[in-house]
């Protein structure tokens, strides 16, 4: 048996999310369809972390088992070649049995970018947070300090959160200011369901 890392980069627009659910679109279903074309038998990935509707991922740390013989060199462009066009593997390497891609992380970091202006260019609308006035950033930087270290989360929580525990600890929280762009880091143990996004 073989443990198989990936790294996965994907557009959310057109996903419900990160989750497998039937008859709707999500980036496990595909990513397992496509698994299902390689291997010709079912194989279940975990992830990292789980993204919501519409949120994107720069570096999704994903992990599954296989008996397959399929070498190591050709998975990368074999599922890039049955993935949709916004989801694509960026790294592929065998690791240890004991690695699991939600149990094994350390962190998670969520990157918001926020544009504060009259005038948002179209090509950024499905990827900034467009907000039609101006903001401070640092009142936004002194405000988001409060955040920092373990609390009960629940006032971010999102409804329908399957969470048993609300308490979460963020460990850093930064803001950059680039262009006219306000771009917020938050790093965490784990995120509730929209806790991210409410926070921002």
């Amino acid at each position: 048996m073989r443990n198989i890392k990936l790294i996965l980069e994907y557009d959310g627009t057109s996903y419900h999310g990160w989750q497998k659910q039937p008859e709707i679109p999500t980036v496990q279903n595909f990513l397992e369809n496509s698994l299902f074309c390689l291997f010709q038998r079912k194989t279940k990935v975990i992830a990292a972390g789980r993204t919501d509707a519409g949120v994107h991922a720069k570096g999704q740390v994903v992990n599954f088992t296989t008996d397959a013989s399929v070498p190591l060199s050709a998975i990368k462009p074999a599922l890039n070649s049955y993935l949709p066009k916004d989801i694509r593997v960026k790294r592929v390497k065998e690791v240890s049995l004991d690695f699991h891609a939600q149990k094994s992380a350390l962190s998670r970091l969520y990157r918001y970018i926020i544009h504060a202006g009259s005038f948002l260019s179209p090509f950024y609308r499905h990827f900034v947070w467009w907000i039609p006035f101006n903001l401070d950033p640092d009142k936004i930087r002194r405000a988001s300090q409060f955040l920092i270290g373990e609390h009960d989360f629940s006032s971010f929580e999102g409804e329908g959160s399957p969470s048993l525990s609300s308490r979460r600890k963020i460990e850093k929280i930064t803001l950059l200011k680039k262009r006219g762009f306000i771009i917020i880091y938050i790093r965490a143990d784990s995120f509730l369901y929209k806790m991210a996004r409410n926070i921002v």
